[in-house]
């Protein structure tokens, strides 16, 4: 599986069960996680959801932006030492912007 994923980031083995956390995770913040362009584990989205949820005051459309602004973040921060050129890709039908972000490779 190492070879499918093209990220600097650092992975780390965890002591639980993900599939676990994912079915525990409210349905829109897995919704996103599903299209998300990296690899975030859902203990990772657990915290960025209720951090953006309590930001926004409940507002769940303003949470799911802001998810995809950290997302964009952290893309910035791999593509300062990527050689890759930016490509612009569509967020999904459900997603309500576009955002400029490094080629990811294909989606599986």
């Amino acid at each position: 599986m190492g070879r499918n994923i093209r990220s600097s980031l650092v992975r780390r083995r965890r002591g639980t069960n993900p599939m676990a956390e994912f079915d525990r995770l409210p349905p829109p913040a897995r919704d996103w996680l599903r299209n998300a362009v990296l690899p975030w584990s859902p203990r990772s989205v657990r915290r960025l959801w209720d951090r953006a949820l309590r930001e926004s005051a409940g507002d769940i459309a303003a949470a799911l932006s802001r998810m995809d602004r950290a997302e964009c973040k952290r893309l910035a921060r791999e593509r300062r030492g990527s050689v890759l050129p930016p490509v612009r890709v569509s967020g999904g039908p459900d997603r309500q912007t576009d955002s400029w972000l490094v080629n990811p490779g294909p989606r599986l």
